[in-house]
C-alpha cells in the first residue's frame, strides 16, 4: 500500500498493519489466588472492569492476626471474615468470588488440631473453592514452626481437600536469590508492610529451599491421596517451572502483580508456555493489602502474552480454561 505521507514513516515498506484479534480484548479471566477481601472497594472494581470473571480470595493469611504465635480463634476469625465479605463482593462487582480456607504456615499456629477438626465443615460450604493457601514455608514470621509440624498440618489439610474434592493452593517459598534488593539487610522493603527482621531461622536448609518445599508438598499430597491435578503450586518462577513440569502433574501458577519483589514477568510466562504448552499453567495476582501490587496485572499479562507470540486460544486456556478446570 502507498501512503500519502509527506515524509517517510514506519508505514512505508511494511506489510500493512497486522489486525489484532477482537477476541483478545474480551477474554475473561479467573484469579485462583488473591487476598482481594483485604483490598479496597475501588481495587476490586478494577478487577471486574478489567475482565475478572471469578476469583478465589485466600482467607488464610497470618499478616492480619493480632498476635504471634497465632491462636486458633485468630484463624477462625480470618476464615469467617472472608466469608462474611463474600456476598457484598459478589453483589457489588458481579464476580464469581469464592474463598480459600486453610492454615497458613507463615507463622506458627498453636493448637492447630482445633482448626483441623472444623476445617471439613468449612470445606463443605458452597462458598469455599479451595483449601489454601497452605504448604511448607521456609521460615516463619515472629514465631517459628518446626518442619515436622508443618508437614503434619499440611498433609492433613491435603487430606481434607481430597475428601471434599477440592484443589489445594500451595504457597511455595520465594526464590529471591537473583532479585536485587538494596534494602534487604535493613529488614524493611519499600512497598511491603512486613518487618523482615522478625523472620525466624529457616527450617529448610538445602541450597534450593523452593525446590525442597515443592518436593515435600508433592510427597505429602501423594500421602494424603490428593491427585497432583488438584494441586496448584503458587509463586512459580522460570527456574523452578521446568522441574515441576517434568517431575509432577501439578498446576503451576505465576504471580505477576508484584514483579518488583518476585522478579516474575509476563515474558517468563510466555517462554514457559512456548516451551511446555499452556495445559498446566495459571496466572495469579496474590494481591493483598500488605504490599504494593498491580490489580491490573492480569489484564496486562494477557496483552503481553499476545505481544510475545502466545496465541489467543493458548492465552484463554491459561487465564480462564485452566482455572475453570481445577476449581469446583
Amino acid at each position: 500500500m502507498s501512503y500519502p505521507t509527506q515524509r517517510p514513516t514506519d508505514l512505508e515498506g511494511g506489510d500493512g498493519l497486522e489486525s489484532i484479534p477482537a477476541e483478545l480484548h474480551s477474554i475473561p479471566w479467573i484469579d485462583v489466588h488473591n487476598h482481594a477481601h483485604t483490598l479496597s472497594w475501588n481495587d476490586r472494581e478494577r478487577y471486574a472492569l478489567s475482565g475478572c470473571a471469578g476469583m478465589v480470595t485466600m482467607a488464610a493469611a497470618y499478616y492480619w492476626t493480632p498476635y504471634k504465635p497465632v491462636q486458633p480463634e485468630d484463624v477462625r476469625y480470618l476464615w469467617d471474615d472472608a466469608l462474611n465479605r463474600l456476598p457484598q463482593i459478589r453483589e457489588s462487582h458481579l464476580l464469581d468470588a469464592k474463598v480459600g480456607v486453610g492454615i497458613h504456615t507463615g507463622a506458627r499456629v498453636e493448637n492447630y488440631e482445633e482448626l483441623l477438626e472444623v476445617l471439613p465443615e468449612y470445606a463443605a460450604l458452597d462458598e469455599v473453592a479451595a483449601i489454601g493457601e497452605i504448604g511448607i514455608t521456609e521460615a516463619q514470621h515472629v514465631a517459628g514452626w518446626s518442619l515436622e509440624e508443618q508437614k503434619e498440618v499440611t498433609r492433613r489439610q491435603f487430606e481434607v481437600a481430597a475428601d471434599h474434592d477440592l484443589p489445594a493452593v500451595v504457597h511455595t517459598p520465594a526464590d529471591l536469590e537473583d532479585v536485587d534488593f538494596p534494602e534487604r539487610e535493613s529488614g524493611n522493603l519499600p512497598g511491603y508492610e512486613l518487618d523482615l527482621a522478625r523472620q525466624q531461622e529457616p527450617v529448610l536448609t538445602s541450597e534450593y529451599p523452593k525446590r525442597e518445599a515443592v518436593d515435600i508438598d508433592a510427597e505429602l499430597a501423594d500421602e494424603a491421596g490428593l491427585d497432583h491435578e488438584q494441586v496448584v503450586l503458587s509463586h512459580m518462577d522460570p527456574k523452578i517451572a521446568p522441574y515441576v513440569l517434568e517431575n509432577t502433574d501439578c498446576y503451576l501458577s505465576f504471580t505477576v502483580s508484584y514483579p518488583w519483589l518476585l522478579g516474575v514477568s509476563p515474558t517468563d510466562v510466555a517462554e514457559i508456555v512456548a516451551e511446555y504448552g499452556p495445559e498446566r499453567i495459571l496466572v495469579e495476582t496474590d494481591s493483598a493489602g500488605v504490599l504494593r501490587s498491580d490489580v491490573f496485572a492480569f489484564k496486562r499479562t494477557i496483552a503481553e502474552l499476545y505481544r510475545h507470540g502466545v496465541g489467543v486460544d493458548a492465552i484463554r486456556q491459561v487465564v480462564y480454561e485452566n482455572p475453570r478446570s481445577v476449581l469446583p
